[in-house]
């Protein structure tokens, strides 16, 4: 019974970190409500895109006499901002905001217009989308499922780590081994397909999502060098869980890759 309260703790607490993790990346939609003429409008706007194509910015807006437009730039530079109106399509308003090569970001701020007021969704400052490429079902599932298994383990493991009666070296090597396929393995994969290199955390760059993957990867090494020829280590264990649950709620996407548009040619109307 103890073991299975364990196991249910250890699920709540994976289940929270990656529902905090999720939506407080960047790469989260942006959603908010507004009133726009006394007409209050619930809004979800993408935050991220796969550039096989253009992105549909759409917003739910019954009322008729509600209009709107879309204002983009490419990201860091100094284009001029593109106005772009937005089409009725039923109840909502619809526009695109045009694909971009991999890594790249638009800059974007939607507005709507009822009664001759112009209200701002996106607030004073525009928000960002990032395009990236299309990466397969068959390595995004496997990745996801396998990084959310080795966040459960490595809990579990840290949960054991305090139980006197509980060795967590058989959850910390599969902590460990989960990590490394997710992380190091599927990782890498996803992020070949969905912005070229396959890593661009140190020594080659400072991608947050690797070098948080790589530091937490340490954690684990160093537990179960101490833990070796079955030894406990519960205060390595319990580090290495504390220190993975702590890199884990760091936002996903964080300082991630990002086209520079001045090596490339300005953009055509």
């Amino acid at each position: 019974m103890r073991k299975t309260l364990l196991w249910i703790l250890a699920v709540i607490i994976t289940l929270a970190a990656a529902v905090y993790q999720r939506m407080t990346g960047p790469t989260y939609p942006y959603r908010g409500k507004a009133d726009v003429g006394g007409t209050e409008i619930k809004f979800k706007l993408p935050r991220s895109a796969e550039n096989v194509k253009d992105c549909e910015v759409s917003i739910k807006a019954p009322a008729a006499d509600i209009a709107g437009t879309v204002e983009y730039k490419r990201y860091k530079t100094e284009d001029p901002w593109t106005e772009i109106p937005m089409d009725r399509k039923d109840d909502k308003l619809v526009a695109f905001l045009p694909k971009q090569p991999v890594a790249g970001k638009l800059a974007y701020a939607v507005l709507l217009l009822k009664d001759e007021k112009k209200v701002s969704l996106t607030g004073a400052d525009p928000i960002v989308i990032r395009f990236k490429g299309e990466v397969p079902m068959a390595v995004l599932i496997p990745h996801v499922l396998i990084m959310f298994l080795a966040m459960l383990f490595s809990t579990r493991a840290g949960l054991a780590a305090l139980d006197r009666k509980s060795n967590p070296r058989k959850l910390a090597l599969w902590a460990a081994a989960l990590l490394f396929i997710g992380g190091f393995i599927l990782g890498p994969l996803v992020q070949h397909f969905g912005f070229g290199p396959y890593w661009t955390g140190f020594p080659l760059g400072f991608d947050l999502t690797d070098n948080k993957t790589l530091i937490a990867m340490i954690g684990w090494i160093i537990a179960l060098i101490a833990g070796r020829k079955g030894k406990p280590a519960r205060v390595w264990v319990l580090a290495a869980a504390i220190l993975l649950l702590i890199v884990y709620t760091i936002p996903h996407s964080l300082l991630g890759s990002e086209l520079d548009y001045s090596k490339l040619s300005p953009p055509t109307k």
